[in-house]
């Protein structure tokens, strides 16, 4: 998980999806009564909660607790001779199969997201000896880089070593 500061809310994707679609369902709740959001935020939250997410395949409130939660249209139909399972090893492993699920249907979705992200990257590992150009970044390259009109990048420079396949040595003046 990445923290997020106040002036670069993008670093945390989830939480803005979050806050996002909890907006769409204050203002599809609010509408004029705009001095009683403070009110409607269990029921936002209920109705979030209650909603099926297209990474987990599951119900939120399901994920935690193991079952759904019950709403008032929801009483009228139970039959009065159902009695209610209580035996606790039944329901942890019932939680742990829904856990394991919800897992596999995440892992897939990230692969998913993976796959089209990475569909036109192709992967480049230089050597030692390698010649390279080098990208001036604002932040790293200041002198540099003070005017935009400068150009963005110098170089040839020759490869010292490999850190890794995202890091380099280079020989720098």
């Amino acid at each position: 998980m990445l923290f997020s500061t106040t002036c670069h809310p993008r670093t945390d994707g989830q939480t803005e999806v979050v806050n996002r679609n909890l907006g769409v369902l204050l203002h599809a709740i609010i509408k004029k009564n705009i001095n009683s959001w403070e009110d409607c935020l269990p029921h936002v939250e209920f109705a979030y909660n209650r909603s099926m997410h297209s990474a987990t395949k599951f119900i939120p409130f399901e994920v935690v607790y193991g079952f759904n939660p019950l709403t008032p249209l929801d009483l009228t139909h139970l039959p009065v001779n159902e009695h209610v399972d209580l035996d606790g090893a039944k329901k942890a492993e019932f939680v742990k199969a829904l856990h394991e699920k919800t897992r596999a249907n995440i892992e897939r979705k990230i692969e998913q997201y993976a796959m089209q992200t990475n569909k036109g990257h192709k992967e480049v590992v230089f050597e030692p000896g390698d010649w390279v150009w080098v990208h001036m970044r604002k932040e790293r390259f200041l002198e540099q880089r003070h005017s935009k009109l400068l150009p963005r990048g110098d170089g040839p420079f020759m490869i010292l070593e490999r850190v890794n396949n995202n890091a380099y040595k280079l020989d720098l003046p």
